[in-house]
């Protein structure tokens, strides 16, 4: 009897690589010629990231060389919202978030898509913020994981626990 084959879908972002390249980024704001003297800077603040400098476009400038770093890193943009350049006084500002775990109405688009696309025989369950999805055939979750990479969802997803 074969037995049942699995693996999770799910929506993660490694901290410590997100925390690389954020350092990373600060290192370069702190050296590069036309952020000089701009009081530019991109930091943590709390679980957000905070970026500001004197004008909206070195702002934007900060936000564009932090998500330089974070696909060098293979970190996907999706999983980056990043907000509007907004004015703090003299200072501009850009709050960023990372977005973790796939919600109830996310996970259901991805288990229609592998209901109505997807091999026959194949389960999915939603667990929390991650998707279950299992098979007897190992070739029809490959088929699956590929039909999912070719689905452009707004957000970012990887495939764990394959066994």
């Amino acid at each position: 009897m074969a037995s049942e084959n699995s693996f999770d879908v799910v929506s993660k972002v490694d901290r410590q690589e997100v925390d690389n390249a954020l350092n990373q980024a600060a290192k370069e704001v702190s050296q590069r010629f036309d952020f000089k003297n701009t009081d530019s800077s991109i930091s943590w603040s709390g679980e957000n990231i905070e970026m500001e400098a004197n004008s909206e476009d070195r702002v934007k400038a900060i936000l564009d060389v932090f998500q330089t770093k974070l696909v060098r890193r293979g970190i996907s943009l999706k999983a980056l919202d990043a907000g509007e350049a907004r004015v703090s006084g003299k200072m501009w500002k850009i709050t960023a978030s990372t977005q973790e775990g796939i919600s109830q109405e996310n996970a259901k688009k991805v288990s229609k898509l592998v209901r109505d696309e997807g091999p026959k025989g194949v389960k999915c369950q939603i667990q929390g913020d991650e998707l279950r999805i299992s098979s007897k055939s190992r070739d029809d979750l490959q088929d699956v994981q590929n039909l999912i990479k070719g689905a452009d969802y707004d957000f970012a997803v990887q495939f764990t626990n394959y066994r």
